[in-house]
């Protein structure tokens, strides 16, 4: 790709998104610079390999199979000084009228609040609205706003949307062609939303692999070396009898849950029409198939794998059904993936490769990823829109940092183990299929029960309908299975804290406090 594609960016409002507790994620605004500008945060140089599938014209990309109408800001000004007809005119400013005086992040969230044959009409009334008003986002939310999971993707969601309605019998047809010519829409915000769709991850952002890795560990040392100090690992070889991980192809899975649904993002859909979907889609946040109900609704996925040894303690077990979500199994295509999240309840997890690979990056419990801003009780996050714009525009500071992050990619047959707390960050790097399990053990019990009886857990217990008593119904399930459980770790919680007190520094230990000065003792 051409350097002068990505040279002259200029900053622009990243696009950030708040993702309240156990709701929706909102789209938000925070202002700050934008790394595109002059390479990464670190001051590298900014390089981009474009994805197989999207094609290039010298300069102007391929968008819904056409030329990429939309380039980024920089490049009005290049094809200003080229002298090539109509290369250096903007179609904004001309063709959005009075709306020119809006971002087009605001822009597009007016857009957003039209529907489809409004949307339709307003984008033939000019070439600037045309680029605008056919920006896929805007259709993928009318699609599943009103066909939920019911529809066949096509080759964009514009086009899926009047290939349902036509065959629905409902009146929208696509709106007359709008000739382009040789002009451009400049802007960053859109470009960026392009490329971070098209785009391929950078090997530098794959090649850091810091995270340690056992095979054939007892539980004994697993639990003394990682979970009880709470840290990290990625376990190999304890996935070796899982039937899935021989029978869970394509084929198989579509035979054996014939006519049911799962959850995919905001709605429900059925395997084979999500397998279409992510076969087809090239967009910034695919549409991710997670679902906690899968064991119950096709019985032979259950039997088909089991906890690994290392995680067959769970507490949250006691309370039978009326236990918080705690199992999902995960489909998505390259570039799906969770954006930084904690997991929920403050319970531990792990997460199994069955298919695939993903990429990980795990931020301890004390160090907030770059990027991303919690608030102070915990309630919503506001972070980057995408994973790849995380990537492009936050990960190249974090290898200045004193506590850096743990990195893995987890292959095929291997598990991680995120312990509790820990921010988190998964990019699928081909389509991948995963079993996770969050879990609760002696070791996370005093965390957990400290969480679900914090001032605002209906805000932030997720996985139940019950969320203000969770706490009580846990509590006294663990009493009742467990007699002195709970007042036993409470009891060595507070000798833990009381060693950790009178445990002396080595400042401590060199200074005498009656003197002020020195003391050496050899």
């Amino acid at each position: 790709m051409p350097s002068a594609f990505h040279s002259l960016l200029r900053t622009t409002k990243p696009r950030h998104r708040r993702r309240p507790s156990g709701k929706r994620p909102k789209k938000t605004g925070r202002k700050s610079t934008n790394p595109l500008a002059d390479g990464d945060a670190t001051g590298e140089s900014v390089s981009f390999h474009l994805k197989s599938s999207t094609g290039d014209e010298g300069s102007g990309l391929r968008w819904g199979g056409g030329r990429c109408l939309v380039q980024p800001l920089g490049n009005l000004l290049l094809a200003s000084g080229s002298g090539r007809g109509g290369g250096g005119i903007s179609l904004r400013d001309a063709g959005l009228g009075a709306l020119r005086r809006l971002p087009d992040d605001v822009l597009l969230d007016v857009l957003g609040l039209l529907a489809a044959r409004d949307l339709a009409r307003l984008s033939t009334s000019s070439r600037a609205l045309y680029v605008v008003a056919s920006h896929d986002p805007l259709w993928r939310a009318l699609v599943l706003a009103e066909l939920g999971g019911d529809f066949s993707f096509s080759t964009s969601w514009r086009a899926t949307y009047y290939i349902a309605a036509a065959s629905g019998g409902r009146s929208h047809p696509p709106p007359r062609a709008v000739e382009i010519g040789e002009f451009y829409y400049y802007s960053d915000y859109l470009f960026q939303s392009w490329l971070c769709a098209n785009m391929e991850m950078r090997p530098e952002w794959l090649h850091r692999d810091t995270i340690e890795r056992r095979r054939g560990m007892s539980v004994e040392q697993f639990v003394s070396e990682f979970e009880e100090p709470n840290r990290p690992v990625l376990l190999e070889g304890c996935l070796d009898s899982w039937p899935a991980l021989g029978k869970w192809t394509r084929e198989h899975l579509l035979e054996i849950s014939e006519g049911k649904e799962f959850a995919v993002g905001p709605v429900s859909m059925t395997l084979d029409r999500y397998f279409r979907y992510s076969d087809n889609v090239q967009e910034e946040r695919p549409l991710y198939l997670f679902d906690a109900k899968f064991a119950e609704k096709v019985p032979e996925m259950g039997r088909d794998y089991e906890v690994p040894v290392y995680f067959r303690e769970d507490l949250f077990g006691v309370l039978g059904e009326e236990r918080p979500d705690y199992r999902w199994v995960i489909i998505g295509p390259a570039g799906s993936g969770s954006s930084f999240h904690v997991d929920p309840n403050s319970t531990s997890a792990w997460n199994a490769v069955i298919k695939g690979s993903k990429k990980w990056v795990m931020f301890p419990p004390e160090v907030v990823p770059p990027g991303v801003h919690p608030s102070a009780d915990g309630a919503e996050v506001t972070s980057p829109v995408s994973i790849m714009e995380w990537f492009m525009n936050f990960y190249g500071a974090c290898k200045n940092w004193e506590k850096r992050p743990v990195e893995c990619i987890c292959r095929t047959g291997e598990v991680v183990f995120v312990p509790n707390g820990w921010w988190h960050l998964v990019i699928n790097l081909e389509e991948s299929i995963a079993i996770t399990q969050n879990y609760v053990s002696r070791r996370n019990l005093l965390n957990v029960l400290d969480f679900l009886k914090r001032p605002n857990a209906s805000e932030l217990v997720s996985g139940t309908t019950d969320r203000v008593n969770l706490h009580d119904k846990f509590h006294n399930a663990i009493d009742r299975t467990y007699p002195g459980m709970i007042k036993q770790l409470e009891l060595e919680a507070q000798q833990k804290a009381a060693a950790r007190k009178k445990k002396v520094s080595f400042w401590e230990s060199a200074v005498d406090a009656n003197t002020g000065g020195f003391k050496f003792s050899f």
